[in-house]
């Protein structure tokens, strides 16, 4: 067997008749997923059943079988697409009989037991394609040990022996692939993608990209500025960091270069403004539809909650962005920039939809009803001028891109939905938990340290909706029992899920910034983490100080989110700033201060948090007037040198 059978499959391209017929078939299938959801209610079951077998029939054809497969569909490829559609015409037609089965007791007939199993190994062979072995490898050892951990002592052995009873679980309830995860990108996550496609078909990108260029192009560091602020906006449409990468990155990360500015740095930027994306509101990523799911928390609420530490998130990498672009004094834009008037005249009907997707969460209604909406405002706000009107066929290719684009995410989801599926019937989920606390001897700090290193070592090579299920159900119940709330926690994992996209060795973001910018992604990586060191942070103060999730009355809130102003201040100038008074000694003096203060700025107690606000900005002005004077003095030097 070869190395590339082990890798993601190739994704076919498409040409002429052939691109059109898929195009109109993924189009179709967009229709279906929107009328199941808007206008009818569906069975969670059969919803499940005929998403994934749909998917799965377009996969096989659409991803081939390694990285050198033919761009031309195989015989194998046609055998599991049409096995695939076989199957999910066998459970819709026998959706009754099935609903109305009792697990666990009645015995599957031949047809059942036949389709059960070819669904289940479908779903290894798609997650093989789409997410490549990294995955893979997750979810076939967690089907070894569902299937042969009786085997096992006490107390990681449990008394399930029977693949019947495996298969049961797995495919004929909706506790295994048909469960949550696949449930939320059936619905939530396919809408709102959906949404993005088509705002970004009609030019919502290039509107993004110039308002963030007329905002900062002229200033020092100009690029990368655009480049921070473009990728978070294009995040909310996006919700993923790797295609964030490759379309603002393969804008910006040239014109970095070409002004002078470090490979390194030109990939690091975008790759730590790129990965916030999936925690930006108002959409954020498709993890964020789980974690809904997961804790019982109304999707709004978690869009509240997450405001204040994506613009956290945000701050710390702009603010770090400045400071090195005026210590290296990297150019601005240098080509025109479109002022901002005339940018918003050109542009304003795209804040239209993300102004309909606001209200409407605003208002309380469902997020299926939000991203329908907001999907329909795209439409409308289109034919407000006249560049910008979407024709017939440019909606049915965005239809068509919107399924295209959930290939991957479907495979990743419906893999861990097996997983999810075996830890709940056989309780491995509360045994990890075990295992956690007994290394930690229940100690907070270091629970949550190991929790964070698990989710991001979980997180590499993964999509992030996988990295955040496995740890929602391996290190979640850990956080619960040394009695952190659900929100919370599941907030902090999702973080970690997120940051694992740009965390080395793997870093699948820095992969794609690497190819664009021809740099070595570890070396990208590393000077992402250090950009995103905010983001590092923000989840120990989720659990530490409710209020910088907006948990908690109004005037703890504003003190919470201006000690958070101040403490991603402090870090940027620690990390970035050379222009500290009384040499190297006296520097370090003020930068340990510099991040004690930024600790007590976010603490939960009134006092300390106003001391530490305080703090800080008593020790950020000295290090200011100091680089006044050292800039004034070199000034000096200059003109004496002339």
């Amino acid at each position: 067997m070869s190395i590339s059978f082990l890798a993601t499959g190739r994704r076919r391209i498409f040409k002429g008749a052939p691109l059109t017929v898929l195009t109109v078939v993924a189009a179709a299938f967009a229709c279906w997923v929107i009328y199941a959801n808007i206008f009818v209610i569906s069975d969670p079951l059969v919803l499940g059943i005929l998403f994934v077998s749909s998917i799965y029939t377009l996969l096989f054809i659409v991803i081939g079988h390694s990285p050198r497969a033919p761009n031309r569909p195989t015989y194998l490829d046609w055998a599991l697409a049409f096995l695939s559609l076989a199957a999910g015409v066998f459970f819709f037609l026998n959706a009754k009989e099935i609903s109305d089965r009792i697990s666990l007791l009645q015995p599957f007939t031949t047809a059942q037991f036949f389709f059960g199993s070819a669904l289940l190994f479908l779903t290894l062979e798609a997650t093989r394609r789409t997410t490549g072995l990294g995955l893979t490898m997750v979810v076939g050892l967690f089907l070894i040990y569902n299937q042969f951990g009786y085997l096992l002592p006490p107390p990681f052995g449990h008394g399930i022996s029977s693949f019947s009873y495996l298969l049961d679980i797995l495919i004929f309830t909706t506790d295994g692939l048909f469960g949550v995860p696949i449930q939320v990108v059936a619905s939530y996550v396919f809408l709102f993608v959906l949404f993005g496609t088509l705002l970004s078909k009609a030019g919502g990108g290039n509107f993004f990209f110039n308002l963030a260029a007329s905002l900062t192009g002229k200033s020092p560091g100009g690029p990368a500025k655009v480049a921070v602020i473009s990728s978070g906006l294009y995040g909310t449409m996006s919700g993923s960091p790797t295609s964030d990468v490759v379309a603002t990155g393969s804008i910006t990360i040239p014109i970095m270069e070409r002004l002078g500015y470090k490979k390194r740095f030109a990939g690091a930027v975008e790759v730590a403004a790129s990965t916030g994306g999936s925690a930006m509101p108002p959409i954020m990523g498709s993890a964020a539809f789980i974690l809904a799911e997961y804790t019982g928390t109304p999707y709004r609420e978690i869009v509240y909650a997450a405001i204040i530490p994506a613009l956290l998130y945000y701050l710390g990498i702009f603010l770090q962005v400045h400071f090195r672009s005026v210590r290296h004094n990297l150019r601005p834009y240098e080509d025109d920039v479109p002022p901002l008037a005339e940018t918003m005249k050109q542009g304003w009907p795209y804040l239209i939809p993300i102004g309909v997707i606001v209200g409407v969460l605003m208002v309380g209604y469902s997020p299926v009803f939000t991203a329908g909406a907001g999907t329909l405002a795209v439409i409308v706000a289109s034919f407000m001028t006249s560049g910008t009107r979407m024709t017939p066929w440019q909606i049915i290719e965005g239809l068509g891109e919107t399924t295209l684009r959930i290939l991957p995410v479907a495979g990743a989801c419906a893999a861990a939905g097996l997983v999810i599926g075996g830890l709940s019937m056989t309780g491995l989920g509360m045994k990890a938990a075990n295992v956690i606390l007994m290394v930690t001897s229940g100690v907070d700090v270091l629970t949550l340290v190991i929790a964070a290193v698990v989710t991001i070592i979980l997180g590499l090579g993964m999509p992030t909706p996988s990295a955040y299920i496995l740890a929602a159900v391996l290190v979640g119940p850990a956080l619960a029992k040394i009695g952190y709330p659900d929100f919370q926690s599941h907030m902090f994992l999702l973080y970690f899920a997120i940051l694992s996209a740009l965390t080395p060795p793997i870093a699948v973001a820095a992969l794609a910034a690497a190819a664009i910018a021809q740099e070595d992604p570890i070396i990208i990586a590393v000077d992402a983490v250090r950009l995103a060191a905010v983001g590092f942070l923000l989840p120990f103060v989720f659990l530490w100080n409710p209020a910088i999730l907006g948990l908690a009355d109004p005037a703890s809130v504003v003190l919470a989110s201006l000690g958070g102003v101040c403490a991603a201040a402090a870090i940027a100038v620690s990390l970035e700033w050379v222009c500290f008074p009384g040499g190297a000694g006296m520097a370090w003096l003020l930068r340990a201060a510099l991040l004690a203060s930024a600790i007590a700025a976010v603490a939960p107690v009134a006092a300390v948090s106003i001391l530490g606000i305080g703090s800080v900005g008593t020790i950020l002005s000295i290090v200011y007037m100091h680089s006044r004077r050292v800039a004034a003095a070199d000034d000096d030097k200059a003109v004496a040198a002339k």
